[in-house]
């Protein structure tokens, strides 16, 4: 357990139970175990408190707010428990596409891995174009049971899930307590887990389309030829209805289409020109200077603390330390994904912040050139290294073992893209054959 989280309604803070935790073993595994034989889990054990946390400033609406759940420390030991047996016990083939709370992936796979490679795949046919559209959308018992979870285990879910006494927190005020028996607190431990299995049959009905999620973020992805929407259209249909059979709604104010516009329940959803997709902005054009400019100054605000640690006079180690978790960081961001496709202005533009940067540490610091060929490489070996990554199967090696085989590219778009980057990073690296 992480002592530092905060303590939930019981105000048992986590440095207490770590503290005492011989002492507390033997009483905590009779209630989880008489928990389990029961599937009942105690109602002081499930509620919670609801801290709003801003989304952005300067907040103008209810949804402006992020809904922050904190729950006894104690329950959250025990989902892991929980969580880890499930784990164990699920079969191997739940949806690849989704890439949220599993082993080796990340929102770089999410957005490089289907969404960027399957556009840019597509586009180097003629007569072809590309559909994006981002949603941000209780499920069935049955549904756990077919995974291979006994019914005593569904049963205690089914009882973790409902009856949640749950109160909203305001600096020192406190609302009155209301009672859910829908969804579960952002911050309990098996709630990502849970969603997931629980959406893990929302897939796409025909080949050229594919549906990428990333926790509650959907992603519809339509290869369209010859001006033919009809697969897609239907998709996008075939979804809706999926979410309303699984008592789940989609954010229509949240979607970006490149094609004209479409009517989702009654809704038509806008064609816009650019969406912001798990932090990295995306353009209808795949271009990235709208990505490169927000990354920029963003790290040239953070330039600002470095000056005054410098003023300080702070060593260099120190000052490097500084760069690299809080503006190194933010300027690679997703670096995987759009650093390959931006324009040598683009890469000039954050090269010159670095070159600044170096300047007030007063030591050498990595080009960004240097981080994106390096986060080419670790990621490539990790997609290697993972049979059930959706991308395994691009990396293909040669007959002869010495290299992997290249893609061939029409355009320098695609040429320039992590997939064929990637390969060209690993081939340059291999060992030359005598």
């Amino acid at each position: 357990m992480n002592h530092r989280k905060a303590a939930g309604p019981d105000n048992i803070p986590g440095r207490v139970l770590r503290d005492r935790a011989a002492q507390l073993t033997d009483v905590l595994t009779d209630i989880f175990n008489t928990s389990l034989s029961q599937a009942v889990i105690p109602t002081c054990l499930k509620s919670t408190s609801i801290i709003p946390v801003p989304k952005k400033s300067p907040v103008s609406c209810l949804n402006d707010y992020r809904p922050i759940a904190l729950t006894p420390i104690m329950i959250k030991c025990f989902e892991r428990l929980v969580m880890h047996h499930i784990k164990s016990s699920l079969p191997h083939t739940l949806d690849p596409f989704q890439f949220a709370y599993r082993p080796n992936r990340s929102t770089d796979d999410a957005i490089i891995s289907s969404t960027l490679h399957l556009a840019l795949t597509h586009l180097e046919q003629k007569d072809s174009y590309l559909s994006i559209q981002h949603n941000n959308p209780s499920a069935a018992h049955h549904k756990l049971n077919l995974l291979g979870l006994n019914t005593s285990l569904c049963n205690w879910i089914l009882d973790f899930l409902t009856g949640r006494p749950q109160s909203v927190r305001v600096s020192r005020n406190t609302s009155s307590t209301t009672t859910l028996s829908t969804g579960a607190p952002q911050c309990c431990v098996l709630s990502p887990l849970l969603f997931t299995l629980l959406t893990h049959d929302c897939t796409a009905k025909f080949s050229s389309n594919h549906i990428i999620k990333f926790a509650d973020d959907t992603t519809v992805v339509g290869l369209i030829s010859n001006n033919d929407e009809t697969q897609y259209r239907e998709e996008v249909a075939q979804l809706a209805k999926w979410c309303r059979a699984n008592n789940l709604s989609l954010n229509v104010e949240e979607t970006l289409l490149t094609t004209p516009p479409l009517t989702i329940d009654s809704s038509t959803v806008e064609r816009i020109s650019g969406t912001k997709f798990l932090g990295v902005h995306i353009t209808e054009d795949l271009t990235w200077t709208t990505n490169v400019t927000s990354l920029n100054k963003k790290g040239q605000q953070r330039l600002h603390f470095l000056h005054r640690l410098k003023r300080a006079s702070l060593p260099p180690p120190i000052l490097t330390t500084f760069y690299r978790g809080t503006i190194e960081s933010l300027l690679t961001s997703c670096i995987t994904v759009w650093y390959g496709n931006c324009s040598a202005a683009d890469r000039k533009t954050l090269q010159r912040t670095v070159n600044t940067a170096a300047k007030i540490v007063g030591a050498p610091l990595p080009s960004i050139l240097d981080i994106f060929l390096a986060q080419c490489s670790s990621k490539a070996s990790s997609i290697m290294k993972d049979p059930t990554h959706p991308s395994h199967n691009l990396f293909q090696i040669l007959p002869s073992g010495r290299r992997y085989r290249s893609f061939k590219a029409r355009s320098v778009r695609f040429s320039t893209a992590f997939f064929p980057q990637a390969v060209r990073v690993l081939n340059s690296n291999l060992p030359v054959p005598l």
